[in-house]
């Protein structure tokens, strides 16, 4: 594995393509590429132009605070780093969760999987893959899905619905709630609550099945170009259980390479530093993750559902683990790293989180009254969980006012951040090499990012078009070539 198209010789002799802003993702970049004067591409790199700063934010305030601070990173899917906070926090206040404080935290963080993948696949990504990456730009929205498939619209629309009802029952809100807490959980359910849940679960359940299966006939039905698209080898790192199980709430680091050799398992994630590090480039604020034992060319590694399905030895429910049979089937034995396969592992990961939901509500522990506890203070916290987009993992230090004196988070995005750069280069070698410039073919390469369902920061999702202007530039900084998608939403 290399960085491929890295860097470009006589870059001031090239023509320059910029994707600015990039549409139906969450948060603001943009994509460049050099191309020479017969219009191959040298060069191609994904740009995050923003800057959060939530890593100095937060400093000075009182760790308590922290895990209903952070979740403004993001609209999309604030438990995440909600919970990814709380875990932190728990190791400083020293807490070992009690039976209903964890399965509470359990059922929220399943809900939030099952919400956002909902969303990802009904809204954003599905009008790609029922219309084709080609389809008129008007018909790529959820509106026109709506249109042509009321039925799986409207079943998109329900699930993001269920999960969402099951983080307001254990946060208090659907979006940034307060339910977790440092040592425990705020509220657990009242018999009521747990009722209203379990009316839909069955329903959910099946909806879920019915997705997969639509992921699963969307690769079969054309495996040339969903084993092809963007298609690239790596790395893949995710959380597992003790036993090899996929366990999306908590558990210790695995790596495999890109075929399949396990690099390492039950890495200690409070000691995650030891195997992952972070390099700075310069055009971008995101930071570039690697395996320190396998140094930063050979090191990259890919996160989320991709990752976990195929990291993981089972699921433990059996839906979704016959799903996940079906799919390592489907590779042949051999890991499977096109990057339009992410679809299918989500679905199967959003029927893993309905059933697990399920198996939730029939435990009685939610109902308990022994919510919080507490033990001897550290100064240092490190809390992991698996978000729906990948990995995620806050780290906080504490002087002893119980102040925040320093934090360092790796987000989902950040560990995919090399992966997607290099489906991205796969998709503009293939379908931008010495073409002209056309939206559909822009799409390409969109597509491409989708299928990680990036966050790049707070969500802003609209129906219909989002601006889009590419410039083709000569040597001298002329535009000899333009091409303008108006917003229309």
């Amino acid at each position: 594995m290399t960085f491929a198209l890295e860097t470009a010789a006589h870059p001031e002799q090239l023509r320059r393509v910029a994707i600015d802003p990039l549409s139906r993702v969450e948060g603001h970049g943009k994509v460049t590429l050099l191309l020479d004067a017969d219009g191959h591409v040298e060069q191609v790199r994904l740009h995050i132009v923003e800057f959060r700063g939530f890593e100095k934010f937060i400093q000075g305030r009182p760790y308590w605070e922290v895990p209903v601070m952070v979740q403004r990173l993001c609209g999309i899917c604030p438990v995440s780093h909600h919970l990814a906070a709380a875990k932190a926090t728990d190791m400083i206040a020293g807490a070992r969760l009690t039976p209903t404080a964890e399965k509470v935290r359990r059922l929220m963080h399943h809900g939030q999987i099952l919400q956002s993948h909902a969303l990802h696949f009904f809204h954003l990504a599905s009008p790609d893959l029922l219309f084709g990456f080609d389809s008129e730009v008007g018909r790529r929205n959820v509106v026109a899905l709506a249109a042509a498939h009321p039925e799986l619209a409207r079943k998109g629309v329900l699930l993001r619905k269920y999960g969402q009802e099951v983080i307001r029952v254990t946060a208090g809100k659907r979006v940034h709630g307060t339910g977790a807490i440092p040592g425990g959980v705020n509220k657990s359910l009242t018999p009521d609550e747990r009722a209203y849940l379990q009316e839909d679960i069955y329903r959910v359940i099946a909806w879920s099945r019915e997705a997969v299966d639509i992921a699963r006939r969307l690769h079969e039905s054309n495996r040339v170009l969903y084993d092809g698209f963007g298609a690239f080898r790596s790395n893949m790192l995710s959380i597992v259980a003790p036993d090899g199980a996929m366990d999306l709430y908590d558990g210790a680091l695995r790596a495999r390479d890109a075929d399949g050799q396990i690099l390492v398992d039950h890495g200690d994630c409070a000691r995650y530093w030891e195997l992952i590090f972070e390099e700075v480039k310069p055009w971008s604020y995101m930071k570039f993750p690697f395996l320190r034992a396998l140094g930063p060319e050979a090191g990259w590694y890919k996160v989320g559902p991709l990752a976990r399905v195929q990291n993981c030895d089972r699921i433990n429910t059996p839906l979704a683990d016959a799903a996940r049979r079906e799919f390592v089937d489907f590779g042949g034995g051999s890991p499977v790293h096109a990057p339009l396969a992410y679809h299918w592992t989500r679905m199967i990961e959003m029927l893993a989180a309905a059933e697990t939901i399920k198996d939730l509500l029939h435990d009685d522990d939610l109902l308990g009254a022994d919510l919080v506890s507490s033990g001897e203070r550290a100064e240092r916290g490190v809390g992991v969980i698996e978000a729906p987009r990948g990995t995620l993992i806050h780290h906080y230090r504490v002087d002893e006012q119980d102040q925040v004196t320093r934090a360092n988070l790796i987000v989902s995005t950040t560990h995919n951040n090399q992966a997607m750069n290099e489906a991205i280069r796969q998709v503009a070698r293939t379908y931008l090499d010495g073409q002209q410039l056309t939206e559909p073919l822009l799409n390409h390469i969109e597509v491409a990012i989708r299928a990680f369902d990036p966050c790049l920061s707070c969500a802003t999702h609209a129906l219909g078009q989002m601006p889009l202007a590419v410039e083709l530039l000569d040597a001298g900084g002329r535009v000899i070539d333009r091409l303008v998608r108006d917003g229309g939403c």
